[in-house]
């Protein structure tokens, strides 16, 4: 079931070269996160596998997710006149929430520690980076949600967008010039997160309802620093390091269609998104946002770990993903009318066919990927030759 082989014997060979080349030039992760997982790092038992931690890790963001659905599902908790979230689970949130982020902080520097590092390693950290986009997001909604001090579920549709396309953007950076340039926005946003999370616990959801200052609100803070971050940020310096490989005549690509490739898939994936959204006659996007937004990450996330693949093994991208054949014909459905009053179970089975799809290709990419390094994905134990 899970033996499919999805990696080509080409991008075997490109594993088989691979050389990890990062930068972090953040100030915050510099001098505070490192020093800290430094410390932390040193406390973990040696027999512990990297991949683990950052399994666990992401776990914990699935659990904030998993436990947020459950106390405000259509992100009304936090307005006016409705039962809000129970201060103790802003508290867990918090607390999980930077538990997550540190371990994803360490699993590179346990690996070192160990002298386990591999290129599974690195496919397996971001793989499952480019698929938390969405839980963090989804989950720090809840602060505000769609009442009258929170945002709407359309506009927060489009932020998760901005993030999504921030996170690629990197990988794209990395397909292109070999490097991979570590944004300032993670984690900034995973120590504000976390602390706001604790924040909520202590005075309330109700104290993000006033303005900061005349009629500028918390929402609209949270807004700004989000797209102030991706396109004051993460878009300009990322178009300038290819710029500045282009220049140096150091670029991988060699045209302006090989080196824009990474993007079709994704481009298409909102377009099509988007489409649904906007001709819903059900109204999908309301009435179910959660789903859409889970929906929406997840095949996102399968594309990125495509192009990460195709980066780390030095091969060419695939413009088109084959999760956008049941989301395109899935959404001809929708706006031919055909399905009427049952396009919530069209939402409902695009998502599981697209998650299954996703979790298949995942473990069997591990599995590919193990048995080609000679090496079990969350242990440190050699695998027997029996």
């Amino acid at each position: 079931m899970f033996s499919y082989e999805y990696v080509t014997e080409e991008q075997l060979a490109g594993f088989d070269k691979y050389k990890y080349s990062a930068v972090d030039t953040n100030p915050l992760s510099v001098y505070v996160m490192h020093p800290f997982w430094n410390s932390v790092v040193k406390i973990l038992p040696t027999w512990l596998a990297p991949n683990l931690l950052t399994f666990s890790g992401f776990v914990l963001l699935v659990l904030n997710f998993c436990m947020l659905a459950y106390f405000d599902y259509d992100f009304y908790a936090s307005g006016e006149g409705y039962q809000h979230v129970p201060s103790w689970v802003w508290v867990l949130a918090g607390f999980l929430n930077f538990t997550a982020y540190t371990l994803d902080g360490v699993d590179g520097k346990q690996a070192r520690r160990t002298n386990s590092s591999t290129p599974l390693g690195e496919l397996f950290d971001h793989g499952l980076d480019s698929w938390a986009c969405i839980f963090f997001v989804v989950t720090v909604y809840s602060i505000f949600g769609r009442g009258a001090a929170g945002v709407s579920v359309f506009t927060l549709f489009l932020i998760l967008w901005v993030v999504l396309f921030s996170f690629i953007l990197s990988h794209w950076e990395k397909y292109n010039t070999g490097i991979l340039f570590l944004p300032w926005g993670y984690d900034l946003s995973q120590v504000t997160i976390s602390i706001v999370y604790i924040i909520t616990s202590i005075v309330g959801v109700e104290a993000w309802y006033g303005p900061i200052i005349l009629k500028f609100q918390y929402r609209d803070l949270f807004t700004t620093m989000i797209l102030s971050c991706a396109f004051i940020i993460t878009f300009p310096v990322s178009l300038y390091n290819v710029f500045k490989a282009y220049r140096s005549g150091t670029l991988k690509q060699h045209s302006f269609y090989e080196a824009m490739l990474p993007f079709i898939s994704p481009l298409m994936l909102f377009g099509i998104c988007m489409l649904w959204v906007c001709t819903s006659q059900y109204d999908v996007i309301e009435k179910h946002p959660r789903i859409i937004y889970f929906l929406v990450g997840t095949a996102f996330s399968n594309i990125t770990c495509k192009l990460i693949v195709c980066q780390m093994s030095n091969t060419r991208c695939q413009p088109l993903s084959c999760l956008l054949l049941p989301l395109a014909v899935g959404v001809i459905f929708v706006i031919s009318g055909v399905l009427q009053d049952k396009e919530y179970y069209l939402l409902i089975i695009l998502t599981i066919v697209i998650t299954a799809a996703h979790i298949h290709y995942g473990v069997c990419v591990v599995n590919q990927l193990s048995k080609h390094f000679n090496i079990c994905a969350f242990s440190l134990k050699k695998p027997s030759t029996e």
